[in-house]
């Protein structure tokens, strides 16, 4: 019987290795799930040029786990892996799964093909020399405009093959280990300042008519369209039938959906191509327009918010839509990109110093499935975000466990936002929460996560922010300490100068005791207790 029993074990621990990464849903949250478990994505963005030669690739790995990163975000060009049409190199991405398993890192692969920022340079050699076969957009003057065609079956169809072949390759060298755990198809994309391609099949598909599917979808999803673009549609009075001009009430919103439908359409059957090998979850990530600026200074065709909607009516294979995060708005832009469900996936945002905050905003508020800085190996090990990383490793398990149960939350303090006393609800309990601007010192702004772990326990972690009870709800116990294997090992009991005798949680516990190092973030366990004298 003993025997049997642990055979079972071993064939369900076999199965659950053997699984696909994916996503699932959990309550109001989506997780991503490998090797049977939640998995949460520590992670950073190399810079675009790391991941293109072996030797450089291993040493920017390495500085990788020394940040305390759990996942590698980093390009295959298609330039690189396709250098002449048909013959594909495998060196990069067999080198990047190999590396990633020696520095202890999961891998989210960046396709780098048709389009990067908005330009083809990434593009084959072989492809760029062909304009013939392998047409340009062009703009309004008729000049060629650096980056291939929407419209062009053939672009569409040799990116997908490629494509196609790199999943091939990662199913091959990774099936059952699960190192690479998702893909970005294509980066950034969409043409700018001009809002669409201007060449003479674009003009003439531009004046036709709005493809049914997308007609069908937006009458089906009348009442959840976004704003802006339930705006745009409106302006016709929303037409059910009619050229681009005509449905969306005449440029540029016009020719902002005009170059999203199109650039969507092709990312689909790039998507299909790629899943057909292996399913791998992929995402298609946005460059982000600045707070009302105009059309134009950012990339028309991208997975933007207000454009969401046709692009789950273009694109339905696409997994979720992620902002790459540079501007200074970041509550407002996690809210915007979780309506309808989007899972919060941010895999590029600035190197500032307020990323570590951001990061407990991210998973804690938005249950979010990564979190990712750009050029992280340039960050110094001294970075706050060295330390938060460390101890949201430490907190996966947790974090895990709670996202979709109402017993996760965070509080941070933004640069456009004065500190304030923030009212939150978890699992029954009520709490005042506060992070502050941020100590010189201490180099970013204050942030923490909260996660409830029993009736009347929790754990917060993060730095420069406290946590007051209100009413007859009062403070039990307050520790700190660390996380092993999901469970909290104090180090030490706090009362008196450290938690003001117990009517609060705050980092720093007590800044006038320096031997607990104040600018380090901690870990807290606290309990509470409603009084009834």
């Amino acid at each position: 019987m003993r025997n049997a029993l642990a055979l079972s074990l071993a064939l369900l621990a076999a199965a659950a290795v053997a699984e696909v990464p994916h996503l699932k849903k959990t309550g109001n949250a989506t997780q991503l799930i490998v090797d049977g478990k939640p998995f949460i994505m520590i992670a950073g963005e190399a810079h675009n040029s790391s991941a293109s030669a072996i030797d450089y690739m291993d040493r920017v790995l390495a500085k990788f786990a020394q940040l305390n990163a759990n996942t590698f975000l980093a390009p295959i060009a298609w330039e690189q892996f396709e250098p002449a049409e048909g013959k594909y190199d495998y060196t990069l991405i067999d080198g990047m799964v190999r590396l990633a398993r020696k520095h202890n890192q999961k891998v989210v692969v960046l396709w780098f093909g048709s389009w990067k920022n908005g330009v083809s340079s990434y593009a084959p050699e072989w492809v760029k020399r062909d304009g013939q076969r392998f047409p340009e957009a062009r703009n309004k003057a008729g000049s060629f405009k650096t980056l291939l065609s929407t419209l062009s079956e053939t672009n569409r169809d040799v990116d997908a093959r490629a494509f196609a072949a790199l999943m091939r390759r990662i199913k091959k060298i990774d099936a059952g280990k699960n190192t690479v755990i998702m893909v970005q198809v294509q980066n950034e994309i969409g043409i700018r300042p001009e809002l669409r391609d201007h060449a003479k099949d674009a003009d003439a598909a531009f004046a036709s008519a709005v493809p049914k599917p997308l007609m069908d979808y937006l009458s089906a999803h009348k009442d959840g369209l976004h704003p802006e673009l339930l705006k745009r549609w409106g302006a016709s009075g929303f037409k059910a039938e009619g050229t681009w001009d005509e449905v969306f009430g005449g440029t540029p919103g016009a020719e902002e959906a005009f170059s999203v439908w199109h650039y969507a359409r092709y990312v689909e059957a790039v998507t299909v191509a790629g899943k057909k090998e292996y399913p791998l979850p992929m995402y298609v990530n946005a460059w982000l327009p600045a707070p009302d600026a105009p059309m134009g200074n950012y990339p028309c065709g991208g997975p933007v918010a207000h454009m969401l909607d046709v692009w789950r009516a273009a694109a339905p294979s696409i997994d979720l839509f992620a902002p790459d995060i540079y501007l200074g708005t970041f509550k407002e832009i996690c809210a915007e990109y979780t309506r309808d469900g989007n899972p919060l996936m941010i895999p590029e945002h600035a190197r500032d110093d307020d990323v570590a905050a951001k990061a407990y905003w991210a998973f804690g508020r938005h249950q979010g499935l990564c979190f990712a800085p750009f050029g992280f190996e340039s960050f110094t090990t001294n970075h706050p975000i060295v330390a938060a990383y460390g101890i949201l490793n430490q907190l996966m398990p947790l974090i895990g466990a709670a996202q979709g149960t109402g017993r996760l939350t965070a509080v941070f303090c933004q640069n456009n936002e004065q500190p304030t006393q923030e009212r939150i609800s978890i699992g029954g309990w009520t709490l005042l929460a506060r992070a502050e601007a941020g100590k010189k010192e201490h180099n970013g702004r204050g942030g923490a996560i909260i996660i409830q772990t029993g009736d009347d326990e929790f754990i917060a972690a993060g730095h420069d922010f406290t946590l007051n009870a209100e009413g007859n709800t009062r403070f039990l116990s307050v520790e700190m300490g660390r996380i092993e294997n999901g469970a909290f090992k104090p180090e030490l009991r706090l009362n008196g100068d450290e938690s003001g005798a117990n009517w609060q949680v705050r980092h720093p516990a007590f800044s006038s005791n320096h031997f607990l190092g104040p600018a380090r973030p901690r870990i807290f366990r606290f309990r509470l207790f409603r009084y009834e004298g």
